[in-house]
């Protein structure tokens, strides 16, 4: 992912959409079909995007010769699943407002480790749509809780942008812990 923003979703039969991430650049969305024949999941980008494809081919000649930088990719694949895990609970566990204010959180550490934020305020194309498919929620439920978010002067999200406001309250509103996303310093291991 090299700009913009995607996410990961699968369709049910009744037509309904669960986004099951969301991707910004430097992640790399897809990693796990390197080894898994069929995709069963869908990629969407929620703005115009670009997004760099490398064959599976040239991966695995790669990693067959830096072993090293196989282990950065399986890493990264752990890193995935620990996400799906975090927003299984999310949307299994977690109050409206809480479910939001938890992909936010998300959303905001993702981009200020690649250098994406202005302060408080990060890029955020996602609609209420959206953001009900990757919580569970009705669009009015959406709207409710992000408007609960805006009263406890947590966030404002306008234009595609979101400011958050305070954000030690954010996590605590959220029950966030970013350790699931393995986020580190350059040089950290």
């Amino acid at each position: 992912m090299l700009e913009g923003f995607l996410f990961l979703y699968k369709m049910v039969p009744d037509g309904g959409r669960q986004i099951l991430s969301f991707h910004v650049p430097g992640d790399i969305p897809d990693l796990q079909s390197l080894h898994l024949r069929v995709m069963d999941h869908g990629l969407a980008t929620a703005i115009q995007s670009t997004v760099g494809f490398i064959p599976h081919d040239a991966l695995r000649t790669l990693c067959h010769a830096h072993p090293p930088l196989a282990d950065k990719f399986w890493r990264d694949t752990l890193i995935d699943a620990a996400i799906f895990r975090e927003w299984i609970v999310n949307v299994g566990s977690r109050e409206a407002p809480s479910r939001i204010a938890h992909i936010l959180c998300e959303v905001f550490l993702k981009l200020q480790a690649v250098g994406l934020t202005n302060g408080n305020s990060f890029e955020f194309p996602i609609t209420q749509g959206e953001i009900g498919d990757a919580t569970g929620l009705s669009t009015v439920h959406v709207n409710r809780s992000i408007q609960k978010l805006r009263a406890d002067k947590l966030i404002s999200i306008e234009k595609g942008r979101c400011t958050i406001w305070d954000w030690e309250r954010l996590k605590r509103a959220a029950t966030f812990d970013p350790t699931y996303l393995h986020l580190k310093s350059v040089g950290d291991e």
